[in-house]
């Protein structure tokens, strides 16, 4: 659930804010995404403590689990790219509440204290506007009503081969869900680059 691991523009490159395998590609193997994903994703840089903070599951305390849904970026990464998103603002907040929705075990103080945070504290480009929040309250009910496995279990290295279809297909990742809402973001927002293309990637 690393926010942080991919900047939100304008941090973002031209080639990282262009960045997209579409949901409707299933052919190519997970590993080959990941690579063209690192390719272009500015995936470098100091991630702010309270991003990793937050959402690094290497700062996770024994026996307490504040936030829902965290994974490293490898895992971070695959569910970008299983999820049919790019790497700008929206499509960051919708993998991180897709990612704890799917969980199935965040309650209503804990999806507050997430949005608090993440709208008001995390520092400059990694802070949410109002838009994403509510996109990621979308995708956090989407991974609850879903039935796909809880993807912050997920060894996506024993997946790198399989195609992206095939992938979908272990986790029991509902494209059909996913069209339907992608419909209805971009309707909602029109004029934002990363929700426009969902239905339009060309």
């Amino acid at each position: 659930m690393e926010s942080g691991t991919a900047p939100q523009a304008p941090g973002l490159s031209p080639e990282a804010e262009n960045w997209l395998i579409p949901l409707s590609e299933e052919q190519i193997t997970l590993g080959t995404a990941l690579a063209d994903m690192r390719a272009v994703g500015d995936r470098q840089g100091t991630i702010p403590f309270l991003v990793q903070l937050v959402e690094n599951p290497r700062f996770r305390a024994p026996g307490v689990d504040i936030f829902h849904g965290r994974v490293d970026l490898l895992a971070h990464d695959a569910i970008h790219i299983l999820l049919g998103r790019g790497m700008m603002p929206k499509d960051e907040s919708f993998v991180i509440g897709f990612t704890m929705g799917s969980t199935n075990r965040v309650n209503a103080a804990e999806e507050q204290l997430f949005t608090f945070i993440a709208g008001n504290l995390y520092p400059g480009v990694y802070r949410f506007t109002e838009d994403d929040i509510e996109v990621f309250r979308d995708a956090l009910r989407l991974g609850f009503i879903s039935g796909c496995m809880p993807l912050d279990l997920v060894d996506y290295r024993q997946f790198r081969d399989l195609t992206l279809g095939e992938v979908r297909a272990q986790l029991g990742i509902e494209t059909p869900l996913l069209k339907a809402y992608y419909e209805i973001e971009a309707n909602r927002y029109p004029d934002t680059p990363e929700s426009r293309r969902l239905v339009n990637p060309a």
